[in-house]
């Protein structure tokens, strides 16, 4: 029979070794803490400044003092952006963009970067290397309108999505996640009779959720932002982004139609430009908080694997 003692049942464990940080480890730590609360604070505070001041009443903004806080809460700004057709007209036309811009270019980039992921592939290392020199090299903005020009895209969608619907980086982030994959789930499929479709499909996709979920989001948040390629490639008010309507309220500073709504409803009293400026871009950044936490959660994974794998 076994002892108790030679069991080691009751044999106390050896204490953890701790490590005590020095003097400079510590002051190291605080100024990270330090730089990181500030960095916050830059970051955040143009916003809240914005928020703060489009809940405030118009007097108010004019005579200043407007710190952390709405100063005499008042939701007149908001009202009279909810009147401005044009900023609807841009919202339905953004969010049409950004859903079928995002949709065809993920899908686009994925089936380029499914083949790059094969190092069986012919030619394999030409079209990467094709793909590297058009991150380095671009053809300028001239050569691109004379293109869209000659494709007869203009006043058309087609002309706001088609340009940027392969992005390099994408492909590469995409193709280093599909290397990841066990080649051995696209072997049992071959052996069930799958093809290479099949296996795109219906498992190599399914699997590249997270990877999935980032580059879709930043193709969606490049669409809701960009204005420069609506305002060269687009004339028809009624096709216009939302980016050109907040262009023309904040930069070109052209508020006739807007005080036309604020005539016509029998507003203005307490309403001040900075105030309604600041709705609207409140207005304008909502839709893209409310969309960032549900994909946050495959964020890190999906550009841990993505970047690094490969």
């Amino acid at each position: 029979m076994v002892s108790r003692e030679k069991s080691g049942r009751h044999q106390p464990r050896a204490p953890k070794q701790k490590f005590k940080k020095s003097i400079g480890d510590r002051l190291f730590d605080g100024f990270n803490v330090l730089f990181m609360l500030f960095i916050l604070f830059v970051t955040l505070y143009p916003f809240w400044e914005q928020l703060v001041m489009s809940f405030s009443s118009g007097y108010a903004v004019y005579e200043g003092g407007i710190k952390l806080w709405p100063k005499q809460f008042s939701l007149e700004a908001f009202q009279v952006a909810f009147d401005y057709d044009a900023i609807w007209v841009g919202y339905r036309n953004t969010i049409f963009r950004a859903i079928i811009g995002t949709a065809f270019s993920l899908m686009v980039s994925a089936m380029l970067a499914y083949p790059l992921s094969k190092k069986h592939l012919p030619a394999r290392r030409f079209f990467t290397t094709m793909l590297i020199f058009t991150m380095i090299f671009s053809g300028g903005l001239i050569p691109s309108y004379l293109l869209i020009q000659q494709l007869h895209l203009f006043d058309t969608f087609w002309a706001l999505i088609l340009p940027t619907a392969v992005v390099p980086w994408n492909i590469f982030v995409l193709r280093n996640f599909f290397m990841s994959i066990p080649t051995e789930i696209e072997e049992s499929v071959q052996v069930d009779g799958g093809g290479w479709y099949t296996i795109f499909f219906k498992f190599v996709l399914p699997l590249s959720k997270p990877v999935l979920a980032t580059v879709g989001l930043w193709i969606m948040v490049s669409h809701w932002n960009a204005w420069l390629d609506a305002l060269l490639y687009v004339r028809d008010p009624a096709k216009q982004v939302l980016q050109i309507i907040l262009r023309n309220i904040l930069v070109v500073n052209d508020m006739t139609d807007i005080n036309n709504v604020m005539n016509e409803a029998s507003r203005g009293v307490d309403l001040t430009g900075p105030t309604l400026k600041a709705a609207v871009v409140m207005m304008s950044i909502l839709p893209m908080l409310i969309i960032y936490p549900f994909i946050q959660k495959y964020f890190t994974k999906g550009v841990m694997v993505g970047s690094v794998k490969g």
